[in-house]
Parts: C-alpha cells; sequence; structure tokens
C-alpha cells in the first residue's frame, strides 16, 4: 500500500477512537444502539409519521392487532375503548415519555454534576454537611421525591417534569462528589499538586477523565428512572392525563381493560420495557468500552 509517511510511523489512535473501537466490539451494546437511534428517530419526527390522528376516536371500538384474524391493516396496533388507534398515539406518545425523560435527565446532568464537582472540590465543614445531606435526600426512592416536590408544585405536565429533575439532581451530586473525593487522596493527584499544577488542570485532565465511567452509569440509570417515574405518575394520574399519549396514562386509561381488550395494556408496556432495556444495553455498553480504556 503506497503512502506519503516517510518514516512508516504507527498510527496511534485518540482515547475517542479507541473507546469506540472497544464499543463497537460489543454486539449486543451495538444493537441497543442503533435501537436507541431508531427511538430517538421515532421520538423527533413522530408528529409527521403517525398514520392516524393520535385523539381521533372512530367506530372501530377494542380493534384487535393486525396479525389477528379479527385485526385489519389500517389500524396496525388495534384501537382503544374510544376507537383511536394505539400506533399512532404510541409514537406520539415518545415526545412526552422518552423525549420528556431525555430533557430532563439532560438538565439534572448539568446542575448536579456542576454542583457535585464544586462540592467535591471542597473540604471542610461545607463538605460534610453536604454529605450527610445528600445522605439523607438519598434515602427517599425518587419516585416518592417526585411525589412529595408534586405535593408542593402542584399537577401538570411541566410540575411534574421539574419535580423529577429535582428528584435526580441529588443522585448527580453524591455520585460525582463520591467520586472526586476518591481521586483527590489518589497518589497522582498529591503528585501534580507538588509540581505545581492548579485545581483547574488537575479537574479537566485528570480527575474528570478518570470518572467518565461514573457519569455515564449515572446518566444510564437516571435516564432510565426518568422514563419510569413519568410513566409512573402518568399511571397513578399525578402527571399526565387520560386523555394524553404519555405511555403511563394510556397504560392507567386501558388497565380495566386487560382481560377484554389485553393488547392496550400490554403494547404501551412493551414500549417502556423496551426503551429501558435499551437504554441499559447501551449504558453498559458505555461503562464497560471505558473500563476497556482505562484498563
Amino acid at each position: 500500500m503506497l503512502t506519503d509517511n516517510v518514516y512508516q510511523e504507527d498510527h496511534i489512535p485518540t482515547q475517542l477512537e479507541r473507546f469506540w473501537r472497544s464499543y463497537r466490539s460489543n454486539n449486543l451494546a451495538m444493537f441497543g444502539l442503533w435501537c436507541l437511534i431508531l427511538v430517538v428517530l421515532l421520538t423527533l419526527v413522530s408528529p409527521w409519521i403517525t398514520p392516524h390522528d393520535p385523539q381521533a376516536q372512530s367506530s372501530e371500538l377494542l380493534l384487535p392487532p393486525s396479525w389477528n384474524p379479527q385485526g385489519t391493516v389500517e389500524y396496525f396496533l388495534g384501537t382503544d375503548d374510544l376507537g383511536r388507534d394505539i400506533l399512532s398515539r404510541l409514537i406520539d406518545g415518545s415526545r412526552f415519555t422518552f423525549g420528556a425523560a431525555l430533557i430532563v435527565t439532560l438538565i439534572a446532568t448539568v446542575i448536579g454534576c456542576a454542583i457535585g464537582v464544586l462540592a467535591g472540590m471542597t473540604k471542610g465543614l461545607l463538605s460534610s454537611t453536604l454529605n450527610h445531606l445528600l445522605d439523607t435526600v438519598m434515602s427517599i426512592p425518587s419516585l416518592l421525591l417526585a411525589i412529595i416536590f408534586v405535593a408542593f408544585l402542584g399537577f401538570g405536565e411541566f410540575n411534574i417534569l421539574l419535580a423529577i429533575c429535582l428528584a435526580l439532581i441529588p443522585r448527580f451530586i453524591r455520585s460525582i462528589y463520591i467520586a472526586i473525593h476518591a481521586e483527590v487522596e489518589k497518589d497522582y493527584i498529591m503528585a501534580a499538586r507538588l509540581d505545581g499544577a492548579n485545581d483547574i488542570y488537575l479537574l479537566w485532565h485528570s480527575i474528570i477523565p478518570n470518572i467518565l465511567v461514573v457519569i455515564a452509569s449515572e446518566i444510564t440509570l437516571a435516564l432510565s428512572i426518568a422514563i419510569l417515574d413519568i410513566t409512573a405518575l402518568g399511571f397513578l394520574g399525578l402527571g399526565a392525563q387520560a386523555s394524553s399519549t404519555e405511555w403511563g396514562a394510556i397504560l392507567g386509561g386501558s388497565v380495566e381493560l386487560i382481560y377484554l381488550a389485553p393488547w392496550t395494556v400490554t403494547l404501551p408496556g412493551l414500549a417502556i420495557m423496551f426503551t429501558v432495556v435499551v437504554i441499559n444495553l447501551v449504558g453498559e455498553g458505555v461503562r464497560q468500552a471505558l473500563n476497556a480504556g482505562t484498563e
């Protein structure tokens, strides 16, 4: 093979290239990545690809899915008790479940990581007080914490998302705080300090690259928790109401039909389960690839 490299030097892969090679070698993680990309694309283009109006009612009540002899291809996943197309409602509901969870997780990640970094780089009474306060908050399940915030903020989709975001932020603060404190005590940080490195340089070039595994794990867990909390609150009637296409609200509105028309309950449940499993597959692949790069 012809080349213009005079010295025939071997190409040294960058950290990003090493990460992608390790991630690409994991077939299960790649499957999860392609499925996650599909879910993201469906969420982005959902208003334009729904075969029917998600709120439009018809005379075809409780029509089974198309693979059932009584079903039709026009309503591929069947209809609910008001004659609304289930496929259109699931596609449209991805914006209110997966899209909203993604935005909430992104905001919680930015705020939680920023506070966690500031807390982790400090010492003394402030650090100790914050540590015990976060221990207390973390002892409360996120769903219960979200319900408590809803009780103060009131009902409504915006208040639900704000409550879930506030419930997720302490998780990031606690995890980043512990990870940075563990890194600061290591010998290479002490050696770098003696060499004249300041806190900002150490944080950007030494500490953060070594806690990327923690950050990736927390983002994956927080996104899964956000989806489950949004759907749980919708199911309980505290979040999106029955007419909404949010997956939890669809599940809650159809739960009494589980024996008469089980597809109205199982299909939204499968959509929730599929999304959460795919997110965890991607997160586990990222964690393993980052661990392989550090090892």
